[in-house]
């Protein structure tokens, strides 16, 4: 039969026992596990890039010692295109995997509703409240404001642009590059902190609010504790207990060459009134008026405190 026949000219298979069996193809042009692997190994040499240093000022090349490893940690970074819009969520350096959403702060109604013709033009959401999916904090004039969409902003790491940035976007039908009218210091500063990787500002400080506070109400100071990754303490800190002298958290951004980086508990009061409470610079326990929080919200940066 013709089934009989091909059986038998049929060449019989020999495979040894210890044979492994047949690897997958990898498919080409990018696609599959294999650059599934490769996308993920290219995230995590950027990450790696990032880390600048701990809170010991060692960098990630400090810990291998693979010659292969540090040879890749020590590589200077890819410079990536600028032709890429800036508003493309890959490259804001914000929220990778959201879309676009805008707030303003302090704006007029005409300059409210020019920021929704933007968000509409760029299909982006535009928020009347600061929350966490916030990217773009837009402001009326050329410098920083002290009202709470903005220190949260700052705090964390959205763009603080210029309301130009908004007129330039409606003239082109199109989402500018934002670095043109970035407020510059302490906003630049949160962004590149964000996109680094690196703590928040208020990393390893604890602040106990003591007293009433008019100018920024407590509320509002326990949301930019936060918002800074800072902790609130309810019980105000004895200088001279051992429990309190003895706690290893270290203020991240704190300058390495000033005592201030042995200061972690801060008890902040309002020094716009009257009172004049005593002085509290011991150890870790130091005592800092509501102004000089506030300046450190704006510049981001952990201020040095005036004697």
């Amino acid at each position: 039969m013709p089934d009989n026949q091909q059986r038998r000219n049929r060449q019989p298979r020999v495979r040894s026992g210890n044979e492994p069996p047949s690897a997958p193809a990898m498919e080409p042009d990018g696609r599959g596990a294999w650059a599934h692997s490769r996308a993920a190994l290219d995230r995590l040499e950027k990450l790696l890039r990032c880390s600048r240093c701990n809170i010991f000022g060692l960098r990630p090349v400090d810990y291998t010692d693979d010659e292969n490893m540090k040879s890749l940690l020590l590589l200077p970074e890819k410079n990536e295109s600028s032709t890429t819009s800036h508003c493309s969520v890959m490259n804001t350096g914000q929220r990778r995997d959201g879309p676009l959403v805008l707030i303003g702060s302090g704006l007029s109604s005409e300059q409210q509703k020019m920021l929704s013709e933007l968000a509409a033009i760029l299909k982006a959401k535009k928020c009347t409240e600061f929350d966490s999916t916030v990217t773009h904090v837009v402001v009326p004039g050329d410098a920083v404001q002290s009202t709470l969409k903005c220190m949260l902003g700052i705090l964390n790491g959205c763009w603080i642009l210029k309301f130009e940035w908004v007129k330039a976007c409606l003239r082109r039908k199109v989402c500018e590059q934002e670095e043109k009218y970035e407020i510059p210091e302490g906003p630049h500063r949160s962004r590149l902190n964000r996109e680094q990787l690196l703590p928040k500002l208020f990393d390893g400080c604890y602040f106990y609010l003591g007293g009433s506070f008019k100018h920024h109400p407590k509320d509002n100071l326990i949301k930019l504790v936060t918002a800074g990754g800072g902790q609130i303490l309810s019980r105000k800190p004895k200088p001279d207990s051992d429990v309190t002298q003895t706690i290893n958290t270290v203020a991240y951004h704190a300058r390495p060459d000033s005592d201030q980086r042995f200061c972690t508990q801060y008890i902040i009061y309002e020094d716009l009134s009257n009172s004049h409470p005593e002085r509290v610079r011991q150890g870790k326990v130091w005592k800092a008026p509501s102004s000089w929080f506030i300046d450190c919200v704006m510049s981001f940066e952990l201020l040095p405190l005036d004697s």
